[in-house]
Order: C-alpha cells, then structure tokens, then sequence
C-alpha cells in the first residue's frame, strides 16, 4: 500500500505554517514530494517554507471561501502538477451558550474555517486532481468528531463530526476515481490549538499526560498512511475510533454497497 498512499507528485498543505500542518509538511518532503503551504500569515509561513524546504507558500484564510476559486486557479497553474490537497487549516475556540453574547459570530467563523473552507477546497480542485492519475484528499478531522467530552467546544466537535462524515460519504462518491480520500483524526496534541483558552497550554503534557507531541503523533500515524488505512489517529483516538468503527463499520459498509452514482 505504500506506493499506493505516496503515489501523488505534489500537495497543499493549508495551515502548513505551524503544528501537524508543518509536520505533516515535513514529512512529505522528506518522502520526496513536492509541498506548498498555505495559511494567513505571511510573516509565519515565508520562514517555515525556508526553513522546511516547501516548494511555496500562498496567502489563503480558508474561512473566506469567496477567495477559493481565484487561489484554486493560481496554484494550478502555477503548479500544475498539483495533486494532493491536506485540508489541515482549523481553529477551535471555548465558547459557551450561557455566557458567550458574540456565539453566533463566534461559531459562524469557526463553520466557515472549518467546514465550508475545506468544503470548497476539496470540490474546486476535484475536477483537477481528475486529471491526475494519483490524486488524494486528507481532511484533518478530530477525535472530538467522534466523542465531543470537550464541552467548551461544542461548535468546534460539530465541526469536525462534519468533517468526518463529509470524508466518508467523499471517499464513496469517489470510489470509482482516482482520488483517494483519507481522514486523520488527531486526540490531543501539544499545539497551539487551545491559544485562545484562558490556559493555552492546557494540552500540554505538564498539564494532560495523555497528550502528544507532535512527533509523538506523526510517529504513530506515518505507518498508518503508508500502509494505506483511511481512517487514521494516534494514541487514545486510535481506541475511540477502533470502536467506533466496530460499533457502526458494518452498518456503513452495507449503506456503501448499495450506493449506486
């Protein structure tokens, strides 16, 4: 499987300028692939392609999905040899019903970053990757798609329960393509994912055991994607996404056989 799962020439990872985007960055290069990064800031993503050895970077908020098309067109034919799009770009914010006035405007951008933008991604550079004969889509997931026990997050859960729903129902529909489509669900990871808690370093290991660090995790999930599994975490979400898979797998499957395009 591992020629099938590295078979692309070259991927966009967007929030590649930091975290598993980097990482995952790196460990594409590293297998010889070609990498852009994308993300908002320039002032972050210049030194990271410098320093990782990307190919580029490019300027793109996902949230704004207005901005998709024009960014589809330029990388594409700037790099027209582009076949993989990681859909890593996320944010997570704590916010809470009974004590948030601004919510909706809250959860709003949090729907947009990390829903409509990998949505509009993944459906603007499919009828390129058509063309490819090794194309893939990873979208980064999270265990909290599966348990939500991070009640602070509640828009963020459902966003990435979407996401992993949106990543199976994908990969069916494109079965009978050449593009594959792969899920990466982290469990905590020390990042600056939780910069915006009153505690930003709150999934660090000082202060929850169970987390990863980021080569803890691209350790585990390395040999996972290079023998071609789909669905893929680390650590304790490798347990919580095994028995899900057990629980509702089956049923899936006979859903999938009967789908007829």
């Amino acid at each position: 499987m591992t020629q099938d799962s590295l078979a692309f020439q070259c991927a966009v990872v967007t929030g590649g300028g930091g975290g598993i985007g980097r990482a995952l960055a790196e460990y594409l290069i590293s297998k010889g692939k070609k990498v852009l990064i994308a993300g908002r800031t320039e002032s972050n993503l210049k030194p990271t392609a410098k320093e990782i050895g990307a190919a580029g970077y490019y300027i793109l908020d996902t949230g704004k999905t207005s901005d998709i098309p024009a960014f589809v067109k330029k990388i594409t034919s700037e790099h027209p040899e582009l076949d993989c799009l990681i859909n890593n770009a996320g944010v997570q914010r704590p916010i809470e019903v009974l004590k948030d006035d601004d919510f909706l405007q809250k959860a709003d951008q949090e729907i947009d970053i990390n829903i409509r933008g990998p949505m509009h991604l993944a459906l603007n550079l499919i009828p390129h990757f058509k063309e490819k004969p090794n194309a893939l889509i990873m979208n980064v997931s999270s265990v909290l798609g599966f348990i939500p026990f991070s009640i602070i997050n509640p828009v963020y859960n459902g966003t990435k329960a979407w996401l992993h729903f949106w990543s199976m129902n994908l990969r069916t529909q494109l079965r009978d393509t050449n593009i594959r489509v792969v899920e990466l669900a982290p469990p905590m990871v020390a990042t600056d994912l939780h910069r915006e808690r009153e505690n930003p370093d709150d999934n660090k290991k000082e202060y929850s055991p169970q987390t990863l660090t980021v080569e803890e995790f691209m350790d585990e999930i390395t040999p996972k994607f290079e023998r071609g599994d789909e669905t893929i975490s680390a650590g304790m979400g490798a347990d919580a996404i095994d028995k899900w898979f057990e629980t509702f797998g089956e049923k899936y499957e006979g859903a999938e056989k009967g789908y007829k395009k």
